[in-house]
């Protein structure tokens, strides 16, 4: 940098600063990295190997990259050398390839006919839009050509089909509506797209009997039950409108672990796209940016996610609940174990997935071709006997019947389209979907340009007959009745006669083990049925269904007893959706230590006290009644509650006469609460709600907090020191402006007092006009005029 510079550079003073600008920005590239990653000390990434080898020889492999493993043995020293002159010659000439006077432009951020290879380039985009347009099979034939027909440039492109049996006739192979029923758009939100792309995707896909996902962004209850509604509801690490109803709504419910186009890094939606529909269906408040974690905050090992997915079966016993992970290497390690903690379905997502939300280096650089993982996904679940538990999909670049084929052929049983989708209804790829200009009315929020859509139903319904009619003329052609009779039957593939292809040994990708190719069971049940719950749940049925009566039980409970109130509140929502039950319909009073995820998705309705304690992931995800959690020994010496409590909550209370553990409140959207003291991490990710922690709190408080607010008892002196001061500030409330915060709190203390018997809130209530002086309320910097705002306006 110093070698660049220092001819326009005038001073030493100047180049210091250059310098410091150079080191912030490489730190914080690293940093990122490492979050993303999910490593916290930079002594844990050097020599970490997080990077995984394809293409390569093993000679440079093994000289290179010592104990790392190569994914597909190809290109040698020799092959690296010419194109790296390649690369130079372009970069230092003005007349490369006839172009004169002209340097080389790449194509590498957008599509430039002539330069780097885009998939989804203008003629190839045309060509889908018009065969959308048309349904017509010489339309779709142009995109047959141009998809089909390309250059090599994925790995399924190196393979041609061939068959053991002869041809048949198309009458004897499967409908379009079995075809169909293998289909569903990938996931994109409500807000990263129009209300009005993603209301098409929904209504295209259930008219032909495929499915429609939501994406992590909730979406409008007035669409469950109607033709809008999408299939298809995922739960991503920020767990935006996620509740009983929404979860209630689905016939399969999707865990995002990770984004093929961006593993390892979770959503962000500008404060731009947050229009005041995007923010009601989120829980937070208009023109705010969102942000989804990197990790989701109950899972940080298969035995949480084993608890998320038993959580999901709960609250709706009828949904599949599928998991979506990132073709990577080791994948197929995962996937068995994800297919151990009892999910229905595992997805396979690849890198060539398109997202307007990634940045261009993950883009570029980050994520595998979904045949690679796939491959191994499929055999490793063979290897363990699991195969015939699970359905497998994939997704990443699939836009013709020849991909839906081949990606069978490797292992899948269904596929997902989403940048494919996205271009039927009008996307063409103008790459400012962050921006909320998207000029075609597809990626934007903007009212004005959602007038410009012109995408509709039918146009999704003929690609996707046109896609599905492919896939049947090929099973024809290859002698088979039905797509289930090529899943994983990869010996009607055959590397291609290329010299390009012969670098790479293709041949060892297609390895195949002994068992079953297919899913074989509707649901992969667990071993733990809830019979406790459904026991509880015939005594209170009468009553969900007639709630003039108000009931109360009383009940042991061990721990034991997982998700506890998670099939009642399922109940509820069936009946009632989010408006649930009126306020204290069922009282549940439990004497002892409850299992995991105690409330979780809880509806409006139902009132816990319990005599014990709780463990992790109270209140989870919940969305109204209270929590009450006492014991005979308790107070901010002792710990009733484990970690992530409240996480993802929408609303009702929990009070918690003790500590609890790490991560509270994690991205709360609006569940009040009282406790005496907290772990680390606390109110992270908060986007509304009220938090009242009467006790010590660990550090980072509040990273990532863009609404809500939290009420600190800070007697120790220390508090400030543990604020990530980001995006929020920590005030003194003590003073007559505050008036209206000091009388909220009061109102809280008086309440979790009286339920609780809490020796510490009733001293401060005591000596409350000494004791608030004590107290610091965080809240979003810039909360103190809105305040003063809101009173003026009172």
């Amino acid at each position: 940098v110093e070698e660049l510079e220092k001819e326009n550079v005038d001073s030493t003073e100047e180049m210091q600063a250059i310098l410091k600008r150079f080191r912030r920005a490489m730190g914080a590239g690293l940093m990122k990295i490492m979050s993303k990653m999910g490593i916290s000390t930079i002594s844990s990434y050097r020599n970490s190997r997080l990077f995984d080898v394809i293409g390569l020889s093993s000679e440079i492999v093994n000289d290179c990259f010592s104990g790392t493993t190569g994914l597909l043995n190809g290109l040698g020293y020799e092959d690296i050398d010419v194109r790296l002159n390649t690369a130079h010659q372009r970069a230092f000439t003005t007349a490369f390839e006839g172009k004169k006077n002209s340097l080389y432009k790449g194509g590498f951020y957008k599509y430039r006919r002539g330069e780097e290879f885009h998939d989804f380039s203008r003629p190839t985009i045309s060509a889908i839009q018009k065969a959308a347009e048309s349904g017509k099979a010489e339309d779709y034939a142009e995109v047959k050509k141009l998809v089909n027909e390309r250059d090599k440039k994925f790995i399924r492109d190196f393979y041609d089909l061939k068959s053991d049996r002869e041809p048949i006739s198309i009458d004897e192979v499967e409908p379009l509506s079995a075809i169909f029923k293998r289909f569903s758009t990938a996931a994109m939100s409500m807000g990263s797209i129009s209300q009005e792309a993603h209301e098409t995707l929904a209504v295209a896909m259930n008219q032909i009997g495929a499915k429609s996902n939501s994406g992590e962004g909730g979406e409008d209850p007035a669409r469950y039950g109607t033709e809008k509604n999408s299939s298809i509801k995922q739960v991503a690490s920020g767990r935006f409108g996620v509740t009983p109803e929404y979860l209630r709504s689905a016939t399969e419910i999707q865990i995002k672990v990770a984004q093929g186009a961006k593993p390892g890094e979770g959503g962000q939606l500008p404060g731009s796209k947050v229009s005041p529909l995007i923010a009601e269906l989120r829980f937070t408040k208009p023109g705010v940016t969102l942000i989804s974690p990197p990790p989701h905050h109950d899972i940080y090992s298969i035995e949480d996610l084993a608890q998320l997915i038993f959580d999901l079966k709960q609250i709706n016993p009828n949904a599949r609940i599928a998991v979506k992970l990132v073709s990577t290497a080791g994948v197929g390690t995962i996937a068995a174990g994800v297919a151990k903690a009892y999910a229905d379905k595992i997805i396979i997502s690849g890198a060539d997935g398109g997202t307007g939300a990634a940045p261009i280096g993950s883009i570029r650089f980050a994520g595998n071709p979904w045949e690679l993982g796939l491959i191994e996904a499929h055999n490793a679940l063979k290897a363990n006997n699991l195969r015939g538990q699970v359905s497998v999909e994939t997704d990443g670049g699939l836009k013709t019947g020849l991909d839906v084929v081949k990606a069978a052929i490797l292992g899948a049983e269904e596929y997902a389209f989403g940048t494919g989708a996205l271009v039927l209804v009008g996307c063409i790829m103008l790459r400012v979907c962050h921006l909320n200009t998207c000029g075609v009315g597809v990626a934007t929020q903007d009212p004005h340009l959602r007038k410009r859509f012109t995408g509709n139903v039918q146009k999704v319904v003929n690609y996707f007959t046109l896609i599905a009619t492919e896939v049947r003329e090929i099973l024809a052609e290859l002698g088979y009745t039905s797509l289930e009779e090529i899943v994983g039957k990869n010996e009607l593939l055959e590397v291609i006669d290329d010299e390009f292809a012969k670098k790479f040994n293709f041949d060892e990708l297609l390895y195949k083990l002994d068992g079953v190719n297919t899913c074989q069971v509707p649901f992969n049940e667990p071993y733990d049925q809830n019979e406790y719950e459904q026991e509880i749940v015939k005594e209170l049925m009468p009553t969900i269904k007639d709630p003039s009566t108000p009931i109360v039980l009383n009940k042991e409970i061990s721990n034991l007893n997982r998700s506890f109130a998670t099939r009642i509140s399922g109940e509820i929502a069936a009946l009632h959706g989010n408006a649930g039950l009126p306020e204290g319909t069922i009282t549940l009073n439990m004497k002892g230590t409850a299992g995991q995820s105690l409330g979780a998705f809880m509806s409006k309705g139902i009132n816990i006290n319990i005599e014990g304690a709780g463990n992790d992931y109270i209140g989870k995800g919940m969305n109204g009644g209270q929590i009450v959690i006492t014991a005979d020994k308790a107070g901010h010496e002792f710990a009733l509650g484990g970690n992530t409590c409240l996480y993802g909550a929408t609303g009702g209370t929990l009070y918690v006469h003790g500590q609890v553990g790490e991560r509270f409140g994690v991205r709360n959207s609006g569940a009040t609460t009282v406790v005496e003291g907290t772990g680390d991490h606390p109110c992270e990710y908060m986007t509304g709600g009220v938090a009242v922690i009467l006790g010590k709190t660990g550090v980072n408080f509040g990273a990532g907090m863009t609404g809500g607010k939290a009420f600190v008892y800070d007697l120790e002196g220390n508090f400030y020191e543990k604020v990530n001061p980001e995006l929020v500030e920590a005030l003194r409330i003590d003073t007559d402006e505050w008036d209206t915060e000091m009388f909220e709190l009061k109102a809280l203390l008086k309440d979790y007092a009286a339920k609780t018997g809490s020796k510490r809130a009733t001293h401060i209530l005591e000596n409350f006009r000494t004791e608030i002086r004590k107290f610091w309320m965080v809240a979003p910097r810039g909360v103190k005029p809105t305040i003063a705002a809101d009173k003026k306006g009172e």
